[in-house]
């Protein structure tokens, strides 16, 4: 009996502590979720009761515990607290407790092989070795929390909410990968089994084909570092001819295509009598792009001036608003402009590729062959650890953002009207920057069946569930059940197909 309790103390306390550091960040994603839209500052000013607009003291700002200690109401003016907060910050402390539990806590418990599986390959390392990859899933996840709220009612992603993951999957990833190479060197050998071992000869399991948490291109991959330093070359170089004009901003007339289709709509009302639209929004009128919302700067791709996505249905707008940003009719021609932004980056993607082995066999000699029956060449050199998961997180950056984009702009094209929003693209990068590319990617097309899912059930379920939603909310939820879920499907078809799966 002592033994169990001891065996559970830790995890238990570790599982504890989750719950409350989500509970904390959720306290975080309601403030993100109703001071972004409306342009205000997350730090200043400090927290206060909207309707009295008294400052909120420590007591009041708890999560989940201020608001039942308060019975919903606002100690000073009494007026109703919504339930959201406290359901935001159950939801978050549950789901971070939830990521742990499965990645170490059961497995630590020893609760038998099913509660294994749900371990990913990485953490099989122990908490001690994989804890920064955890802290990025996380706080990716805190993160998309707050993009499919405020994408669900605005139609908006403020983009310092997938930058803010994306430059801590940076730091983390490359700067733990710098600290495991000084203290057990490079990965020299790959293991019959998951895993490397390392120079000092630790072993370091990670999943088939990989050497970290995120997919890289492993030890010989010099090509694929190659790749991920010349696209973002390439992406920096597209940025600053942006900025300085010589490649047009897409969607620059937009504002100005809408005012004009506002005064045919309000002339055509006026001519047969029915009531126009009040410029004020109280009668449904959408509001212009830089009102009650985020900037343009904040809410749109560096790479395009796409105007803030409106969101009548939240503002008390009518469908009719909600249908406006498709219709304008020169979707294909604005397509043209981002071809040019995006080609420099994948130019430079591809140089790379082929520069990246050539500058190693410059540097260090000629590669060679592993042996007469194989077709791999093994480089005089091998990727250190750190580049080799720097590429990792660049790589995944760009190639999920490439791909996404890809969708968007041969969609747009095919069917002359704006088939996927920037937001989305930036979405899927963040995430490629902190799983991978592969999770990314598979998230972002699992995401069409997380939107059936959620049609069939609106389709059930009467009121604001009926409501169809952007894309960005549906991407948040179908990469939580692919970076969840993924090892025990790959459990499942093992045991079904009696031979060893490993999903990419």
């Amino acid at each position: 009996m002592p033994m169990t309790f001891y065996t559970l103390l830790v995890p238990c306390t570790f599982l504890l502590f989750m719950f409350a550091y989500g509970a904390c960040v959720g306290s975080l994603v309601n403030v993100l979720v109703y001071r972004l839209p409306r342009g205000m500052g997350v730090v200043r000013p400090a927290s206060r009761c909207p309707s009295c607009g008294t400052k909120l003291t420590f007591r009041e700002n708890i999560p989940i515990l201020g608001w039942l200690l308060l019975r919903g109401r606002c100690r000073f003016c009494g007026q109703r607290i919504s339930p959201e907060y406290p359901l935001v910050e159950a939801a978050v402390a549950l789901l971070f407790a939830g990521v742990y539990l499965f990645f170490f806590g059961l497995p630590e418990m020893g609760r038998g092989p099913w509660f294994d599986a749900l371990q990913p390959e990485w953490a099989i390392n122990g908490l001690a070795s994989s804890w920064p990859q955890l802290v990025v899933i996380v706080l990716l996840f805190g993160a998309l929390t707050a993009v499919t709220l405020i994408d669900a009612r605005t139609a908006q992603i403020p983009l310092v909410l997938v930058w803010a993951p994306a430059v801590l999957a940076l730091l983390l990833h490359v700067g733990f990968a710098v600290f495991v190479q000084a203290r057990h060197g490079n990965p020299v050998v790959e293991l019959p089994t998951l895993g490397w071992r390392l120079a000092d000869g630790k072993r370091w399991m990670a999943a088939p084909g990989h050497i970290w948490s995120i997919p890289t291109a492993g030890i010989h991959g010099w090509w694929f570092v190659g790749l991920a330093v010349g696209g973002m070359v390439g992406l920096g170089i597209a940025v600053a001819l942006l900025e300085s004009g010589l490649i047009r901003r897409s969607f620059a007339d937009y504002d100005e295509w809408e005012a004009q289709a506002r005064a045919a709509a309000q002339t055509h009302a006026d001519g047969d009598g029915s009531s126009a639209p009040s410029e004020s929004g109280d009668g449904g009128a959408l509001p212009p792009a830089s009102a009650g919302g985020v900037s343009v700067e904040e809410a749109t791709s560096p790479s395009t001036a796409t105007p803030v996505k409106p969101a009548p249905m939240e503002t008390g707008g009518t469908a009719e608003d909600a249908e406006m940003w498709i219709q304008y009719p020169h979707a294909r021609r604005e397509m043209l402009k981002e071809v040019a932004f995006v080609s420099m980056p994948l130019t430079l993607a591809f140089v790379g590729v082929w520069l990246g082995p050539w500058i190693v066999e410059q540097a260090y000699g000629p590669w060679s062959q592993s042996d007469v029956f194989s077709m791999e060449r093994i480089p005089p050199v091998n990727v250190p650890l750190w580049l080799s998961v720097l590429s990792g997180v660049l790589g995944g950056y760009l190639i999920g953002g490439a791909v996404v984009w890809g969708v968007r702009i041969l969609g747009s094209l095919a069917f002359g009207k704006e088939a996927l929003g920037l937001g989305d693209v930036h979405l899927v990068a963040a995430i490629g920057a902190c799983v991978g590319w592969i999770d990314a990617i598979l998230g972002f097309f699992a995401a069409a069946f997380v939107g059936l899912a959620w049609t069939l059930l609106g389709a059930v379920v009467s009121g604001r569930l009926g409501r169809t939603l952007p894309y960005g909310p549906y991407i948040a939820v179908a990469t939580l059940l692919v970076v969840v879920g993924k090892p025990g499907i790959e459990w499942i078809l093992t045991r079904l197909s009696g031979v060893p799966i490993n999903l990419p």
